[in-house]
């Protein structure tokens, strides 16, 4: 991964399409070498996870051009490279693995990151998690216990429990989260690492019964359409 870094760095310093066009070739060398991980992260993934066993890297690799259409920020290329693992894909709307290599030591824009879960769930999938927390006697918060490296994403986080849910649950903190998904930031030099493959599949195997629990829900919601 070191030849990725390396050149995410130099596209850091350089973001701007001149630069870009000019060393297309080193970024096609990143992009295959990335690809490569991530094909080897889906079949390390696939070992306790099944249901994403037929992917390829190309459903689940992002391009590196940004959407700047309405942004304030109109540099044209991301400054990371990401993968998210899960069935169906990286469009499916299922909860699952994502992996990104950046420059920095931390943060979505430019930082290696881990994260399992689901960023934007659909309203009613969102209420029947919420739901299966409330009447699971615990069995949420057990799953976040086995992810120790891993803590819940609390951007966006409710101050209230939302409308419907009992206000003094024992679980009522649980259901302000409008974002179901752990992360984990271990820095550049994790992802410099020799074995960072089996590192990191061995993290998101801590996962697992979290993603399985929040896909639950969705498959759920989808099932009664």
């Amino acid at each position: 991964m070191k030849e990725v870094i390396q050149y995410l760095e130099q596209l850091e310093r350089n973001n701007n399409r001149e630069w870009f066009n000019a060393h297309k070739d080193e970024y096609r060398a990143a992009q295959a070498r990335f690809d490569t991980f991530a094909g080897q992260l889906i079949a390390g993934i696939a070992s306790f996870d099944d249901s994403i066993r037929d992917l390829t890297a190309k459903d689940c690799t992002y391009r590196i051009y940004r959407d700047t259409r309405f942004s304030s920020d109109k540099r044209p290329y991301k400054t990371h490279i990401g993968t998210f693992i899960c069935p169906g894909g990286k469009k499916s709307g299922y909860a699952g693995y994502y992996f990104q290599v950046g420059p920095e030591e931390e943060g979505y824009d430019a930082g290696t990151m881990l994260a399992s879960g689901h960023y934007c769930m659909e309203p009613q999938a969102l209420r029947t998690l919420r739901e299966d927390i409330c009447n699971g006697d615990g069995d949420f918060e057990q799953t976040l216990r086995q992810a120790p490296d891993f803590r819940l994403d609390d951007e966006g986080k409710l101050k209230r429990v939302p409308n419907g849910f009992p206000k003094d649950a024992a679980c009522s903190e649980y259901l302000k989260y409008r974002t179901y998904c752990l992360v984990c930031s271990p820095g550049k030099a994790f992802a410099l690492t020799d074995n960072l493959l089996e590192r990191t599949v061995e993290l998101f195997r801590s996962t697992y019964p979290f993603i399985d629990y929040v896909n639950r829900a969705i498959a759920f919601t989808r099932d009664e359409l």
